[in-house]
């Protein structure tokens, strides 16, 4: 299959490893991906979930210029609410959690937000309409 369409985002991050530990414990990534960059000779890791052709690009830079602050933030479907519950109980004892659990009921469903290592929010949810809410469009 030839990738096509939305593959990937990149983030700076400040500590490669540390993000990497973040985002496999609270959005069940793996790193499938890892190399030195030859031109900026930074260190790079794809990671993903492995459940479609998309990945978040962690690229190592001294200083880390834009982060992805609460409205402007990754997001990804877990499971169940007792799982959003869990990271968030994870996510408070270690002071990263931003906001949540909230239930805003349908489409948005039940989500908090979790600040990364390099102050980027993940919003972990359960029950959020995306797959729904896309056949209704294509079925129009």
């Amino acid at each position: 299959m030839v990738d096509f369409g939305f593959t990937h985002v990149a983030l700076e991050v400040s500590d490669i490893d540390k993000s990497i530990d973040f985002y496999e414990k609270y959005a069940q990534m793996k790193v499938v991906h890892r190399r030195k960059d030859t031109v900026s000779q930074s260190d790079v890791a794809w990671i993903s979930d492995l459940t479609r052709p998309f990945v978040i690009v962690l690229i190592k830079m001294p200083k880390v210029e834009g982060r992805l602050t609460p409205q402007s933030h990754l997001g990804v479907a877990l499971e169940s609410r007792k799982k959003v519950e869990q990271l968030c109980i994870m996510a408070s004892d270690e002071k990263i959690l931003v906001s949540g659990p909230n239930d805003w009921g349908l489409p948005v469903g039940y989500w908090a937000y979790i600040k990364d290592p390099d102050g980027h929010t993940l919003e972990i949810s359960f029950g959020q309409e995306i797959h729904f809410t896309l056949e209704n469009f294509k079925n129009k």
